[in-house]
Parts: structure tokens; sequence; C-alpha cells
């Protein structure tokens, strides 16, 4: 064995030895998480895995994407060129070149070519993070520019230009001179071949290079934000089948402690996240607080607890509680409650992550912990807290108040093997003066329709929605379990609704309950009785003029729903909705959900105003809108902006003046 061998050989081992350790010490502590099902569907988890790691659905959505693309699967493809490299380096005898000839040129033609593309895209992500870098990127590091970053990307090009003065060398001195396996280390030969003197030397500096910068990879790797490399790909594997349109239920036992409070109260699969960020900036990009000036940073929520894991792991190793708070003032591993109150709950976040982390739902169970162990929470939320809890809505308005929309028209209860659907009218329909109107709009368009439908009235109780958004399990529970069973007493098996919050609450949420219900929004149940002609409108309105449509979170990201309010507003008026630039999957939140609507918002700019002004940048004589919060948001925001001439309507109301026409 050469001493260049031995010294290889001895650097290899030690490199690998402190990977593996590295490696371990890190993983090792995802196994103090608790238990979660993650396993479950095999095949269809291959197929999610292989859509968003390998063929990098989300990554290409964005511009850059494509560069990121290019540079991961040239990691896959040289990957094997590196393991030659490595084993030749401790065996020389062994190489791709015992393969049959035609595969091992294939080979050859693949890494010369991809070497030569993977220098171009870090070239390129030099440039984006210097010259061109998007606006959140001066957020995410200083100015922009992260020194781990550009160390890992200044390894990577080491490695190219190390391939390519090595090969470079070889097919000077004749050695692998085939240019048509390996075009770009040809031509570097062609550069060195009057140089006799000097490919000698530029050989053994490349190869060392090439050397050095690999081991020095492999020991940096599980220390830094690039362990994603070894955990994205898993991460997708175990990433959630169905949207987190949910959270897991509590059980509630004397002296039990709730929510997330300390980080190994989060799942594994919490923890496995926190080592998957890529800190590529894309949720913080689309989280509606982060763009309006919130403490909240949902990438910063996901490495924080990462750091918190990592400060506490000898505590965690020896079985006592950590020494870093997970939740408190600002600081490396802790994250503010200012900053855990912030959220909406839109989504927005779990929809733009390129490797299937789920922000949102950690941030609902450090707000369980804050509201029921430890009982701090917005001073606001007591009077709604009271009010759930006393008169089952977030107003105290007493349950006799709640049927008082129907005064003008024939309404009749629900009653089970009579009437086909039970109404859910819920609290805004009940009590808010403009949703009213829409409750109002929804019953002519199904009496119209000939729709066999009947309400609980006073009977009916509030869903919970903000109360489990919000935090609070235990009062939700309370009022989820009476529901179900008022539910089951009156025989509902289907149900309308009006607002996507109580959409979702009965659709998916109330399964943990055991109560299967066939849940319909008024938009979807409207555009099919449209679709199948029970439904008619001869005279289309142009009275809306030029009609933008913003898309709430719970009825779109949340439940799917995309299509059926537009249609409404196309078959009332025989023209489509104009689009804001953020819609569809990537709508903007109008400020409302995740029991926001219920708080005040003292830092920043307001987010219904940054919501408001997306929509007026369309010019709309009239926005539409699908949710009564995004109806008090949206046209709240429209007041402060001094744009009250712009209407705003429900879909259902666009399609219910239509057939008032129709009938005049």
């Amino acid at each position: 064995m050469t001493p260049q061998t031995v010294i290889f050989t001895t650097l290899l081992v030690a490199s690998l030895l402190f990977f593996c350790w590295s490696v371990y010490r890190r993983f090792s502590l995802v196994f103090y998480g608790q238990p979660e099902e993650r396993l479950d569907q095999p095949a269809r988890r291959l197929s999610e895995m292989f859509l968003y790691a390998f063929a990098q659905l989300r990554v290409l959505r964005k511009p850059f994407g494509l560069n990121h693309f290019v540079i991961f699967w040239s990691f896959v493809i040289l990957a094997l060129a590196n393991g030659e490299f490595l084993v030749n380096g401790v065996f020389p005898s062994v190489s791709l070149a015992l393969l049959p000839e035609g595969v091992h040129r294939v080979l050859l033609l693949a890494f010369d070519v991809v070497s030569l593309l993977t220098l171009f895209a870090i070239a390129f992500s030099f440039i984006r993070r210097v010259v061109v870098k998007p606006p959140y990127l001066d957020s995410l590091y200083v100015k922009g520019r992260s020194p781990e970053a550009f160390l890992i990307l200044s390894f990577i090009a080491l490695l190219m230009l190390a391939y390519f003065g090595m090969h470079g060398a070889l097919a000077a001195l004749g050695v692998e001179n085939d240019p048509a396996a390996m075009p770009i280390s040809s031509l570097v030969g062609g550069w060195l071949a009057p140089h006799q003197s000097l490919i000698g030397t530029v050989y053994s500096v490349s190869w060392w290079l090439h050397a050095l910068v690999l081991f020095a990879f492999i020991c940096f790797l599980p220390h830094s934000k690039h362990m994603h490399i070894l955990t994205a790909i898993p991460n997708c594997y175990f990433g959630a089948l169905t949207w987190p349109a949910t959270q897991p239920r509590e059980k509630f036992e004397k002296g039990a402690v709730y929510g997330v409070g300390s980080v190994e109260r989060f799942t594994w699969k919490d923890l496995f996240d926190s080592f998957s960020c890529t800190e590529c900036g894309r949720c913080q990009a689309a989280c509606p607080a982060t763009n309006t000036g919130k403490a909240l940073n949902p990438r910063q929520i996901v490495h924080a607890i990462k750091t918190n894991l990592l400060e506490n792991s000898h505590a965690l190793r020896e079985g006592r509680s950590g020494t870093l708070p997970l939740i408190g003032d600002e600081g490396e591993g802790t994250n503010t409650e200012e900053a855990i109150w912030s959220c909406t709950t839109c989504g927005a976040c779990i929809e733009a992550c390129p490797v299937l982390i789920e922000q949102m739902p950690k941030i609902v169970k450090m707000r369980r912990h804050l509201v029921e162990t430890e009982s701090r929470f917005p001073e606001e939320l007591l009077n709604l807290f009271e009010n759930m809890e006393q008169r089952s809505n977030p107003w105290g308005i007493a349950p006799g108040e709640r049927a008082k929309w129907v005064s003008t028209l024939p309404v009749k209860p629900f009653v089970a093997g009579e009437t086909e659907y039970l109404l859910y009218v819920g609290c805004a329909g009940s009590f808010d003066s403009r949703a009213k109107q829409v409750t109002v709009a929804l019953a002519t368009v199904l009496n119209a329709a000939g729709v066999s439908w009947g309400i609980l009235g006073k009977d009916e109780k509030c869903c919970g929605d903000s109360l489990r958004r919000l935090g609070n399990e235990y009062l939700f529970e309370k009022m989820a379990l009476e529901n179900v069973e008022l539910f089951r007493e009156r025989g509902v098996t289907k149900v309308i609704t009006l607002c996507p919050h109580c959409l979702t609450t009965l659709k998916n949420d109330y399964r943990q309950y055991g109560l299967e219900l066939e849940v319909v929004h008024q938009s979807e149940l409207i555009a099919e009785l449209v679709r199948s002609g029970r439904i008619k409108l001869d005279r289309k309105d142009d009275s809306m003029g030029r009609i933008a449509y913003h898309d709430p979170c719970y009825l779109g990201r949340h439940n799917d729903i995309f299509d059926a309010p537009r249609t409404l507003v196309q078959a009332a008026t025989g023209t489509a909705v104009v689009e804001a630039e953020r819609h569809g999957r990537n709508s903007f939140c109008c400020g409302a959900g995740g029991g926001r609507m219920w708080m005040e918002e003292f830092t920043g700019e307001r987010v219904n105003h940054a919501r408001v002004d997306e929509l007026l940048a369309q010019k709309p004589d009239t926005i539409c809108v699908a949710c009564p919060y995004c109806m008090t948001m949206v046209e709240d925001g429209l007041k402060d902006k001094g744009a009250g001439q712009v209407r705003v309507r429900d879909v259902v109301e666009v399609l219910a003046e239509g057939l008032l026409r129709k009938n005049a």
C-alpha cells in the first residue's frame, strides 16, 4: 500500500466514523419525541416521495426551482462518481472501468456533462445570493448572505473543478483520451497538453483537493442545515397523506400536561421535520403574518425546535428537563408567545414547503400548552372563551336569537326522515348582521331549487372551530361532544354549511368523535344544482361589473374547494372572475383564521389591508367571497382604505340576486 493510499484511507475512515457518530447523535434525538403513525400505506408514501423528493414537484413551482432541480439530480448522479473515487482511493485496482465498455462510456459522459451543469447551477446560485436575491433572503440572513450556504456552494464548485482537473490531466496524458465520452474533460486536457511539466502537478493537486473537500463535506454535513440532504427524502415519505385540516385529540387526565411546552412533547415526526428544513424561506414568503411584519416566521418556528432539541440533548439523554425553554423570550432555540399567537392557521406555509414540513400544527400544539397548562393567552380571548362556554357563540348572544333571521322566510325545523339536509347556519350566519343576509340568500336559492332542508334553530350550537385552533382543546371537546350527541339524536346525516370554518370542523374534526357526516359547503351544493339544471338563470346579471374573487383558506387549501364558487359567479354573471396575484392554492389569507377573527393586531400592517391591496390591484367593482370571516375582513379593509365604492358579495348572494332578476 502506497503512502498516498495509507493517508487517504486513514482520512476516509476518520471522516466516515465522525459522520456516522454525528448522524447517530442527531437522529437519536428524534426518538425522544412522542409516537405517531407514519408508516401506513407504503405504496402511496413511495409515490408521494417520488413526486416531492425526486420529481421536486413543489421546488419547480418557483422559477429558481429549476436550478435546485439540476443541483439535486447532479448530486444523485455524481454520488456514483464520488463513490468510485472513494473506493478507488483505498483499492486502486477497483473502478467503474471494470464495467462493460458501453456502460462505462455512458457513465463517463453523464459525469462530464452533469459536472458542467452543476458548475453553471452553482454560479447562478452565487449570483442569486449576491446580485438578484429575492427580498425574503434579507430576512433570512444578513443582507441575504449565509456563510454556511456560501461554504457549501464553494465545496460543490471545488469538487467540480477538481473533477475536471483530474480527468483533464488524464486526458492530456492519453490515459482517458475519449472526447466522445468525456467532451469537457478532453477539452481541459487539450488546454493542458502544451504544458507537459504541469500535468502531473495539476493531477495531484486536483486529486487531493477533491479528496480533502469531500472529507470536509462528509464531516460538516450533519452539523449544518444541509443535513436536509439526508432527511428530505425520508421526510417526504413520512409526510401527511391528507391535508392536516385537524389536530389530534388530547386525553384529559388529572395532573396531565397538555399541548407542547417542551421539545420532547412534540412527536418524532415534528422533530424529524426540524432536521429536514432547508431554510429556503418559501414558507415565510407565503406567510401572511411574516408578510405584514408580525413576530411569526414559520421557518424560525421549525429552526427553533431543532436548536432547542440540540441545546437540551444532554438533559434529554440523562432523563431530565432541558434548561432552554421552548416558549419564552426571543432567543435562539425559543419561540415567543407573540409569534405563536400571530398564526392565522391558513396553511400557506405547509402548501409552500418543498419537503412537506408541517409548520402550522406545531403552532397549535404550543397554543394548547399556553391555554390549557399555563392559562396564558391574549386578554381579548378571555371574553371569547367565556361567551363560548356560557352561550355557545363568540358574541355571547342568547341562543334564542339564533333563528331570528328566518322572520321573513318560510323555514322549517329539521326532521329526520322528512328533511334531507340540515342547514347548519353557524354563529356568523345567525348573529352577524352582514352574514345573516347571506343566510337569507342561501335559503332563497335552496327554496327556488326545491331542496329539502331544515334548521336546528335555538338548539344549534357553535361548532368550536376557533376554540380548537386557539388551543382551547378542553372546551372544544366539550362542545364537540354535545354537538355529536345532538346530531345523532336528530338523525342528521347531511349538512349544508355557509362557513368554511364550520365545514372543516364538522367534516374533519368531528370524525375523531365517531361522527361521519356528508358535509357540503353552500357553493358546492349550489354549483351542482346549476350543473344539473335545477337552477336556471336565463338573464345574466351584469350589474356587478368587474368581479375579483378571494379564496378563503379554509375553503380552498383546507378543503380543496376552488372551482365551485367561481362556477356560481360565472353562472350568474356570464363572466369569469379576475384573479388576484395570489389565488387558488397560493391565496393570501384575510387574517381571520386560527381565531385571529377575535384578536387585535398590534404589530406591523393589518393582514386584511395587505389582502385588500392585492384585490384592489385588479381594479374590481365587486369582490366576491365565500366565507363570513372573509366578508368581515374584506369589508373592513375596504373601509380603512377608503374604497367603500367597491362592493363585497358572497357568491351565493350573486346567484340569489340573479334569481330575483329572473323572476322580476
